[in-house]
């Protein structure tokens, strides 16, 4: 008898978001030909991501199908594209009629279209869910109560994540200790993304392992001018040692402009050598696409970032990783992993990146759970309506 078929709508929002859905439609796939069921994935890309050739080239290197639906929303306040996107995804639930909508991380278009899917009473699912920073001033921080308050599926990647739903009251039977979905994308494209030559490009191929990887584009870092000058001055007496990398964010390069720190950096315009000229000085480029910006944090001596994923991604990784905040979410990453808080104080930025080039950073393990086969996980447990 043939299988009635199930639509699962996935939401993917900002490239942190791809890297998550990405698995799961790899698995979908892989779960439909094992057991002979019809679910279809339906990818919903919201367009919240500032940059649509970015969104795409991100799309191309982890062999995404092209977006079902795409809401185009664009960027805008907290308030007006979380609006937004409830309004035009709510439009697509009515046409659609889905059996489960599945959004990841913490984005706004994470709460969006969780209070869009509850309001229509279509089941929900969260993956990566029950991380905590403890800190209401970050947008992410209120996005994550919300949706894991109102999903039915909690996937958490860790044992504290699961501690932290169960302290909220969460039912102990929606929670789901999984795996960390974004690095089945990273085992899985690990080797390809070695393979790239992104270091002959920037002239680093005779010297891996001796360069810092540098991301930032958090406010309290960037919109801030004395807290950013910290930063940068910390970076040049690094740039001193060993060329410093700067893959930078556009909301990051306006505050370079607004502030007048553009003498710290050399801009290039695309990927190329950045060990000639400007010693000293921070090398800065455009976004990179995810294979490229993956070979070279497996390569980097060093990390330097306030991104939440890269935290995670060095712990695999073994790379010793600073992170430029006072909080984090993901606290496996301190006690297990290679992660190291310094917040924006100079001298411990500086102090930790030369422990990491000595070779004294954090000697972390990667967490057991976290083998590449989370997304198999969550599909499997979906799959049997464990909530029905």
């Amino acid at each position: 008898m043939t299988q009635k078929t199930r639509k699962w709508v996935l939401v993917a929002a900002a490239r942190p978001n791809f890297m998550k859905i990405a698995p799961l439609i790899r698995a979908i796939a892989e779960h439909n030909r094992v057991n002979g069921s019809s679910i279809k994935p339906l990818l919903v890309h919201t367009g919240q991501h500032y940059d649509d050739n970015m969104s795409d080239e991100f799309f191309r290197d982890l062999a995404l199908p092209d977006p079902d639906v795409h809401l185009g929303i664009g960027s805008g306040s907290h308030a007006e594209q979380t609006g937004r996107v409830m309004i035009a995804f709510e439009e697509v639930l009515l046409k659609e009629r889905p059996d489960l909508i599945v959004v990841v991380g913490d984005v706004n278009s994470t709460i969006a279209c969780t209070l869009a899917a509850v309001k229509l009473h279509i089941p929900l699912a969260h993956v990566e869910a029950g991380l905590r920073s403890f800190d209401r001033r970050m947008p992410e921080e209120i996005n994550r109560l919300v949706t894991d308050v109102l999903a039915d599926y909690l996937f958490t990647p860790s044992a504290e994540a699961d501690e932290n739903l169960l302290r909220e009251g969460i039912p102990r039977e929606k929670i789901f200790l999984v795996g960390d979905v974004m690095v089945d994308s990273l085992l899985f494209n690990l080797e390809l993304a070695k393979k790239r030559p992104i270091l002959d490009h920037l002239g680093l191929a005779q010297t891996a392992d001796r360069y810092a990887l540098v991301t930032l584009h958090r406010p309290s870092n960037v919109d801030d001018k004395a807290s950013f000058k910290r930063i940068v001055g910390a970076m040049l007496k690094i740039a001193a040692r060993l060329p410093v990398l700067f893959p930078m964010h556009p909301r990051t390069r306006k505050q370079v402009d607004a502030f007048g720190l553009g003498n710290a950096f050399i801009f290039h315009k695309t990927p190329e050598l950045c060990t000639e000229g400007g010693k000293s000085l921070i090398h800065v480029f455009e976004p990179l696409g995810y294979l490229d910006f993956l070979s070279l944090m497996a390569h980097a001596a060093v990390v330097l970032t306030d991104s939440g994923g890269i935290q995670e991604e060095t712990t695999v990784l073994g790379i010793p990783c600073i992170t430029l905040r006072d909080t984090t979410e993901r606290p496996i990453t301190l006690t297990e992993g290679t992660n190291v808080l310094v917040h924006n104080d100079p001298e411990r930025i500086v102090a930790e990146a030369k422990r990491a080039l000595a070779g004294k950073g954090r000697k972390g393990s990667c967490p057991a759970i976290w083998d590449g086969r989370t997304a198999e996980r969550i599909v499997r447990i979906l799959s049997k309506g464990v909530m029905s």
